[in-house]
């Protein structure tokens, strides 16, 4: 029996990259996904059909994470539309890439939005239920940029530390209950998000991986099926970190 059997499982930032990566792995080992995404219709409309070509039940919506209202509103449909939510991976994210100086509190704050504020709101949504049954797994995406920082992306490092430390704490709480919070913090990997940056950049952050290359979306999914599936029993609160060498801790 596969190994997501029967379970439900809600993906932020869905459409693409790590995001898609990873709903296609869960749906594949046998669970209905529900996906948002922001206004990238097309793309999760493959994504869906993909989902469905595996046998698995597929829903989507364009949802702004940091809308805590809008947020709250997806996981309800999400749960009344599939089932309750055993699994949330907590993965949207974005970046906006400048020198410290030059940051405005604008983007300082969208940045803690999308990533802090998104992600406690959303698995905020999906946790009394977990609670309710004794069972539940939280799994928010980090960055290697958390564990080493990141320059010309000062805010978006603090709010990954920051994810780390709320996955932390949260797991104090919710593992005795029954529910696993875990974190992924992936390395440069070949998505859209690293995709933006000038070439001379990627070629010179790739040169000093001591994997010699980004990752792929699909070895951030194997990670997170670990760490939802049966034999991730063990993780509470940990930090696992794929990331080419970027980061040995």
């Amino acid at each position: 029996m596969p190994e997501l059997a029967g379970q439900i499982a809600l993906v932020t930032g869905g459409s693409r990259g790590i995001g898609r990566a990873t709903a296609l792995a869960f749906a594949t080992a046998g669970a209905d996904i529900a996906f948002c995404h922001l206004d990238d219709d097309d793309a999760a409309a493959a994504t869906a059909a993909e989902i469905t070509r595996l046998g698995r039940r597929a829903l989507h919506r364009s949802v702004d994470v940091a809308d805590t209202r809008a947020a709250r509103a997806f996981a309800a449909e999400a749960a009344g539309g599939l089932g309750p939510i055993d699994i949330l991976f907590n993965n949207a994210g974005m970046n906006i890439r400048k020198p410290f100086e030059d940051y405005t509190e604008a983007e300082f704050d969208l940045l803690f939005a999308v990533h802090v504020k998104g992600m406690f709101f959303m698995a905020q949504a999906v946790y009394p239920a977990m609670l309710a049954r004794g069972w539940g797994c939280i799994i928010n995406v980090a960055s290697q940029q958390a564990l080493a920082g990141g320059a010309g992306a000062v805010p978006y490092s603090a709010a990954k530390a920051a994810i780390i430390g709320f996955t932390r704490a949260l797991s104090r709480e919710a593992a005795p209950r029954g529910v696993r919070v875990n974190a992924i913090a992936p390395g440069p990997i070949d998505t859209d998000l690293v995709r933006q940056n000038p070439q001379a950049w990627q070629d010179a952050f790739k040169a000093r991986l001591p994997a010699r290359r980004f990752g792929r979306p699909e070895e951030i999914a194997a990670t997170a099926l670990l760490l939802a599936g049966p034999q991730g029993g063990f993780y509470v609160g940990a930090c696992l970190s794929p990331n080419g060498g970027d980061v040995m801790h």
